[in-house]
């Protein structure tokens, strides 16, 4: 299988790492506007990872392209499609995922798959949202919770995210959410513990309504401080951390079993970079191998018809969910799945 990736940044180098598993047959092409870096990350990895050029050229016999670049999705994705590849993308950027969910009809023609946000959330926060639900006779609300940031440029748009209006999924109809509004607490995986989170430009609810069209409610918050939340429309105060730090994601599902009602929370912690490389990763695997439910364009959650193998293969790579359940504390996580 050849796999190209664009733009190899803190997400994008760990992607085409995590490529190279034991026994692997997959031969990588890196491409990145910054030329040295893109050999530096190369050279790290060593064969049978190589430099190359964005082009028509390196699409005539590419079986996946990665898009981890901070813009411009859907032209590329579309430039793939017309070559005959599938789009693996790790976009959270709201205005990128309307884009590239346009490519549908198109990537359905072509019997190729555009999978969308296979980053931590969106991608493993649709992976969670999934498998939480497989108990449900009906889910009734999904509400994804993320902390932490990758790479500079994903620092960069959670900054800007704080201050800008997201979309929500209400009463079966989409409104959108002031940025910075809505403050609230949510509990993840320890060390990070209770983080308030608010309402931003986060596009998970624009993947999970089609994988849950009976819920009445999808949401997504970002963890942020105050200081974060006063200053989302300034410029930076300080540069952001290369590759982040600590992170995590929450995912509550509520729903009914039968007469009841139930709510089943998910989570997981890693640095977000690290994880959000495995889940593109790992969704590259599949689209390639024809492991997804259908062709076209969507998110993990519609287009991953059981999640539990994908998220064991994450835990393989270090990557793990665990469920929350009660203890002597607020919340307490029970084992891994």
């Amino acid at each position: 299988m050849k796999v190209v990736v664009v733009g190899v940044g803190a997400v994008g180098a760990r992607a085409a790492r995590q490529m190279m598993v034991p026994g692997a047959t997959t031969v990588v092409l890196v491409v990145d506007s910054a030329t040295d870096r893109a050999e530096a990350v190369a050279a790290s990895i060593g064969p049978p990872v190589e430099v190359t050029s964005w082009g028509p050229g390196i699409l005539g016999d590419a079986d996946v392209v990665v898009l981890a670049l901070p813009d411009g999705h859907p032209a590329m994705a579309a430039a793939a499609l017309v070559a005959g590849a599938h789009v693996v993308s790790v976009t959270d950027d709201v205005a990128e995922v309307r884009g590239l969910l346009e490519l549908d009809e198109e990537a359905r023609r072509q019997g190729r798959t555009v999978l969308i946000g296979a980053g931590l959330a969106p991608g493993l926060s649709c992976l969670l949202a999934k498998h939480a639900a497989a108990g449900f006779d009906r889910v009734e609300e999904v509400h994804v919770a993320k902390a932490g940031t990758g790479g500079p440029a994903c620092a960069r748009h959670h900054h800007a995210a704080l201050d800008a209006d997201g979309p929500e999924w209400r009463n079966g109809g989409w409104t959108t959410r002031r940025g910075g509004s809505g403050r609230e607490l949510s509990w993840f995986p320890d060390p990070l513990g209770a983080r308030d989170c608010y309402h931003a430009a986060a596009p998970d609810p624009l993947l999970l309504v089609p994988a849950f069209p009976e819920a009445v409610r999808v949401t997504a918050r970002l963890a942020a401080s105050r200081r974060d939340r006063l200053t989302a429309r300034l410029p930076m105060m300080r540069r952001p951390h290369p590759e982040g730090t600590l992170g995590g994601v929450r995912v509550e599902v509520r729903g009914r079993r039968g007469l009841a009602t139930d709510t089943r929370v998910l989570g997981a912690l890693d640095r977000p970079a690290v994880a959000a490389g495995a889940v593109a990763a790992v969704a590259a695997d599949w689209a390639g191998t024809g492991r997804l439910a259908r062709s076209g364009a969507g998110g993990l959650a519609e287009m991953v018809e059981d999640p539990l193998p994908f998220l064991q293969e994450l835990a393989h790579r270090g990557v793990r969910a665990a469920a929350f359940g009660g203890s002597d504390s607020p919340i307490g996580v029970a084992p891994s799945l």
